[in-house]
């Protein structure tokens, strides 16, 4: 397994496109370590807006049914007041409670259309998450393809020598190209320099 100084996990914290070598494997550059982690973290907050989802949906499904057993006796109610006011039409007081209870029948059937639009709502939400939860596993397929070509790569690279046991490349060889490679001219004056001494 490969360990990280400190240091060079420090300095690979933004990762520029033109560095190289590539960033340490740490946990926050490893790509199916993050993308696993966004699935479950994905998955566990799809599940607790669902639930809510459900919650909100049962709760106006009793407020419209609070709201039917209401309206049945209010609605006996108003064919009463609507006789009392028929019969005793210049009473005043039969007149406001007929009005008022119309208000109030009024108010109930605006409440019961809320409450089945909050319901339709949520079921709809809850259509929408199921993308969400399409999305997830799609990222998942890709981890797992992503997973298989890892595999597959170790196994085509794979060699009958241990790392540890083979022998050190060299860093520079002649023909590479870089400044900082001493010249010719460069080393017969370091040793021009040691002969003087």
């Amino acid at each position: 397994k490969m360990t990280v100084k400190k240091e060079d996990a420090e300095k690979y914290g933004k990762i520029s496109p033109n560095e190289w070598p590539p960033p340490p494997p740490t946990e926050e550059h490893k790509v199916v370590h993050q993308l696993d982690d966004v699935t479950r973290d994905s998955e566990v907050k799809a599940t607790q807006i669902f639930d809510q989802l459900d919650l909100i949906g049962a709760s106006a499904e009793k407020i419209t049914k609070m709201v039917k057993k209401i309206q049945e006796p209010l609605q006996k109610h108003q064919e009463i007041f609507d006789n009392l006011h028929g019969h005793f039409p210049n009473v005043e007081s039969f007149k406001t409670a007929l009005n008022e209870q119309q208000e109030i029948l009024n108010a109930l059937k605006s409440i019961e259309e809320e409450a089945a639009n909050c319901s339709d709502s949520s079921m709809q939400a809850m259509d929408i998450m199921q993308f969400q939860d399409i999305h997830r596993q799609k990222i998942e397929r890709v981890v797992n393809v992503m997973r298989a070509l890892s595999q597959y790569m170790n196994s085509l690279f794979e060699g009958k020598i241990d790392d540890s046991k083979r022998v050190s490349s060299a860093t520079f060889i002649t023909g590479d190209d870089d400044k900082d490679l001493a010249s010719a001219d460069d080393i017969e004056a370091l040793i021009a320099s040691f002969g003087a001494k």
